[in-house]
């Protein structure tokens, strides 16, 4: 991932700045503290998106793609420094904007009105630099600070404390060269170093293609026609500067773009930490669990020996007398063996064959009791490592989300306070051999599959004993798939499985209407009948 740099800085303000002037600002929200989503309404309304953060501070427009991706959820009782900003700003006018030479610092300028209804200028600066982004709102007659989004006090920085009250200044300026005025021979690792307006990915970029002084000068001062491009790892203003480059419409879009693809794939593995993180020391108890549960049911069960000796003791009364200390028997399963069974001696005889089946009635109870939680435990560590094979193969922000949902139905995690509006499960769908086919990612997915989009004529593939999604062959007005069909549909079984790297795997299919969901099962959890299997290579 690269850094949001003073050129893309200066290319999005010659491509928005007519946009800015004249427009007005109807509402200000701030999602966390280190993002703010500014709705502006000029010829259209668009929505400015700044984000404050550390690994990905930029600004842009908003599309609706990327706000989706970038996971943006309003709080309903909003930070107090968007508060402030509403006060001051929502409802004014916006005046003009500017960037400064070779600084990361958007300027929005406002004619607002302050207590006494005085006609005010004030300047929304957001400054783009890295740990010390910030967004600080100032009088501009008077340069005192209104607000900040972060305080930098005297702890935090000897040079430039930024607090309400405070003069706002400029940062220092580096001490570095306008390359425009040079004309030596051009060293690529350097330029970083020792000039304005570069940052290091862009020194690599110039680097990686030789681009002569002249031609470097241009881009600097965006002479140059903008073809502005992202690949999966970078974005430039230059497409010829990218390898595998993908063109974008403009400034904004490539802008856009590429940053909220990393924001999704930072908040994509922050959430699958965070639901590892949960499920599998559960899955890991419930696993040893089961273990212990199998090793006691292992052990050879007293039940059957308590009921042998209370028949043997009944069958040989007339042997022994009362109150004995034991009884010697011929043994019915081997008849050159005595078998001595002890006996309590302040019982009778028959006290003591009632008090050995009163233990084999109660160890027979432990037995049955124990089988039951041992099948409850596998149940659930099944239905566990499910949700951890969901967790490990999930494409899209939405399927984790919905993993989340689940895991908070549940009662593995706690509820959020504040959600968003749930909208319609989206299942990924295949066309094979001009058959639609479903197939879940995860259990709310498995679930809707098999209880709302499928019908009984359907076949339903799994793969065999491991965790893996639905995959539904929709059969529209009786139609017949071929042995092709269903060996693809086999195939996508077992890539969308935990035996997807094995060299061979079995999947099993059956029709939907063999299909049933036992009462209080698990979600996503279905037992059939009339399967087959075929084993995929």
């Amino acid at each position: 991932m690269i850094t949001f740099d003073y050129l893309t800085l200066k290319a999005f303000f010659e491509e928005n700045k007519d946009f800015f002037c004249g427009a007005r600002l109807q509402k200000i929200q701030q999602p966390t503290r280190r993002d703010f989503v500014l709705s502006i309404r000029g010829f259209e309304t668009r929505k400015l998106y700044i984000n404050i953060d550390p690994q990905v501070y930029h600004v842009c427009f908003l599309s609706e793609e990327s706000y989706e991706k970038r996971n943006i959820t309003i709080p309903q009782k909003p930070p107090m420094f968007c508060m402030l900003l509403r006060k001051y700003l929502e409802g004014f006018r916006i005046s003009g904007v500017n960037v400064p030479p070779y600084e990361r610092i958007f300027e929005i300028f406002f004619e607002s009105y302050n207590e006494l209804n005085e006609k005010i200028k004030l300047c929304l600066a957001i400054e783009l630099m890295g740990k010390y982004s910030n967004v600080i709102l100032y009088n501009c007659d008077t340069k005192i600070i209104i607000g900040c989004a972060h305080n930098v006090g005297s702890e935090k920085s000897r040079e430039r404390e930024l607090s309400g009250t405070m003069p706002y200044v400029y940062p220092h300026k580096q001490d570095k060269s306008d390359i425009l005025r040079y004309f030596g021979d051009v060293h690529y690792d350097c330029l970083n170093d020792d000039f304005l307006g570069f940052s290091k990915s862009l020194q690599e970029q110039l680097k990686r293609n030789n681009v002569p002084l002249e031609k470097i000068k241009n881009y600097i001062e965006l002479k140059e026609p903008l073809s502005p491009a992202i690949n999966d790892k970078e974005y430039s203003l230059y497409s010829e500067l990218l390898p595998n480059a993908e063109g974008c419409l403009n400034v904004n879009d490539m802008i856009d773009k590429y940053f909220s693809n990393q924001q999704e794939i930072i908040i994509k593995r922050a959430l699958r930490s965070k639901l590892r993180n949960i499920i599998y020391p559960l899955y890991k108890k419930e696993k040893l669990l089961s273990e212990k549960l199998n090793g006691q049911l292992n052990k050879k069960s007293n039940a059957t020996k308590y009921k042998k000796y209370a028949d043997l003791i009944l069958a040989n009364l007339f042997q022994a007398s009362d109150y004995s200390r034991n009884i010697a028997v011929n043994d019915w399963e081997d008849d050159s063996k005595e078998l001595i069974i002890p006996l309590d001696e302040k019982l009778t005889l028959k006290e003591n064959a009632k008090k050995y089946y009163e233990m084999y009635s109660k160890s027979k109870s432990a037995v049955e009791r124990l089988q039951e939680l041992y099948i409850k435990s596998i149940s659930q560590s099944e239905y566990l490592e499910g949700i951890l094979y969901s967790i490990d193969n999930a494409d899209r922000l939405s399927d984790l989300f919905e993993i989340l949902s689940e895991c908070e139905e549940q009662g593995f995690v706690k509820k959020r306070e504040e959600q968003k509006k749930s909208k319609d499960i989206n299942i990924m769908t295949v066309n094979i051999n001009g058959y639609t086919v479903y197939v879940g990612k995860n259990n709310k997915q498995n679930d809707l599959i098999v209880s709302k989009i499928s019908s009984g004529e359907d076949l339903w593939f799994h793969s065999q004993n491991c965790p893996g999604s639905h995959v539904l062959l929709k059969l529209e007005n009786g139609a017949e798939p071929d042995d092709d069909t269903i060996l693809k549909c086999c195939e996508l079984a077992k890539k969308h499985s935990s035996a997807s790297d094995d060299t061979k795997a079995g999947v099993i299919y059956t029709k939907r209407k063999f299909l049933k969901k036992p009462p209080k099962s698990n979600l996503g959890y279905v037992t059939y009948k009339n399967e087959q299997e075929i084993i995929v290579e």
